[in-house]
């Protein structure tokens, strides 16, 4: 077997392996929940797990490794922050009403596992920007994914945050978040959470043979865009906050732009 391939492997173990212990610890809480906690450290694991057994160049392996750590401890510690005394979220509680007993097993494949297997696939990028033997130093694409990494992983933050404090006011119980990044795309934290995965997959461009990789990127932002993240979440707003449609009609979907005016002309 390939240290390449081995790697990979290895990669598939330590997700699957964390996702198994996360599993454990969602039947002892009965909460599926804490599977949302991990998804950003289950990133980092992969990373450091092929940083490890990578035989790449050196600072494009401590580049990798140091991105994706931050990225998944801010992630995580967001996602911890957000869900305090919040209870298990309305997805898999509406799963576990429909599954009855056998939630408990269901929910190690269709949730856990399941997301074992995306985020080792997802981590392909990872893996080739750290066993790739040249270039052996940092070359024009590993700056400019750099700096979309940092771009993306500021919307992110920033847009997390903002949402958090206005949240955090009694008075805007009810109340659809229509300033800073939120002014100019609905959902600023998906954006940068797929600009920050462009950013890893141009680093592992930087590599020979790496393009194939790009279903990383592609595939990340569309269950940031149609699957898990921006469609899901519309559902529920358009249902609980009638303002949302109107924030809908001036503000894009995902990519940033201007907001539109909703003026009729006479």
């Amino acid at each position: 077997m390939s240290p390449w391939i081995a790697s990979w492997v290895a990669g598939l173990g330590a997700a699957a392996a964390l996702m198994t212990m996360v599993w454990l610890l969602s039947l002892v809480r009965r909460d599926a929940s804490v599977i949302d906690i991990f998804w950003g450290p289950g990133f980092a694991l992969a990373a450091w797990t092929y940083f490890l057994l990578g035989d790449g160049a050196p600072p494009r392996k401590i580049l990798v490794v140091t991105l994706v750590t931050i990225w998944g401890l801010r992630l995580a510690a967001h996602i911890l922050w957000r869900g305090l005394g919040k209870g298990e979220d309305y997805r898999y509680r509406e799963m576990r009403e429909r599954q009855g007993p056998r939630f408990a097993w269901v929910s190690l494949f269709t949730i856990f596992l399941l997301q074992a297997v995306l985020l080792w696939a997802i981590s392909a990028p990872l893996l080739q920007a750290q066993t790739a033997h040249q270039p052996a130093g940092l070359v024009w694409l590993d700056f400019l994914g750099a700096l979309l990494f940092v771009v993306g992983f500021l919307f992110e933050a920033l847009g997390d945050l903002q949402l958090v404090r206005f949240r955090a006011d009694p008075a805007n119980r009810g109340q659809v978040l229509q300033s800073g990044l939120w002014r100019y795309t609905r959902h600023p934290n998906y954006f940068g959470d797929a600009l920050v995965w462009w950013g890893l997959w141009a680093i592992a461009l930087a590599t020979p043979g790496s393009f194939w990789t790009i279903f990383s990127p592609v595939l990340m932002t569309v269950l940031l865009m149609k699957v898990s993240g921006a469609a899901l979440l519309e559902k529920k707003l358009v249902r609980t906050r009638p303002e949302y449609r109107d924030y809908v009609a001036r503000t894009n979907t995902f990519f940033p732009w201007f907001p539109r005016s909703t003026k009729k002309k006479a």
